[in-house]
């Protein structure tokens, strides 16, 4: 499975998807939210809901999300529930996944994709 879960307006994810040549399906979560069933498996590969929840985001201050410890229930309510509380990009690649937009994530895609 190639899918790639963005942002159609970031441009940290388009530029992520040009700088590893993306050539697969692509789900844009302001339009269709990342599903349930996904957000289980992505939450159990990466240890927990919290791993995949952007803290950047600017609705979790002005929610006032940052003044209260949320559980593993309350992240994955939110990220269902609201598409800005995932970070992103969520590159799904051959039954590996790859959450955010660090250096470091960016060039494990790369070289995922070159061994592929």
């Amino acid at each position: 499975m190639k899918k790639a879960y963005i942002l159609n307006s970031c441009s940290t994810c388009q530029r992520i998807l040009k700088e590893i040549n993306w050539v697969g399906d692509i789900q844009n979560i302001k339009e269709e939210n990342i599903d349930e069933k996904t957000l289980d498996k992505l939450a159990n590969e990466h240890g927990s809901y919290e791993a995949l929840f952007s803290k950047r985001a600017m609705k979790y201050r002005s929610l006032g999300l940052n003044e209260i410890d949320l559980s593993e229930k309350d992240y994955k309510a939110w990220m269902l529930k609201e598409y800005t509380f995932l970070k992103r990009p969520f590159i799904l690649f051959d039954n590996i996944s790859f959450i955010g937009n660090s250096k470091k994530v960016v060039a494990q895609i790369i070289e995922s994709m070159q061994n592929a």
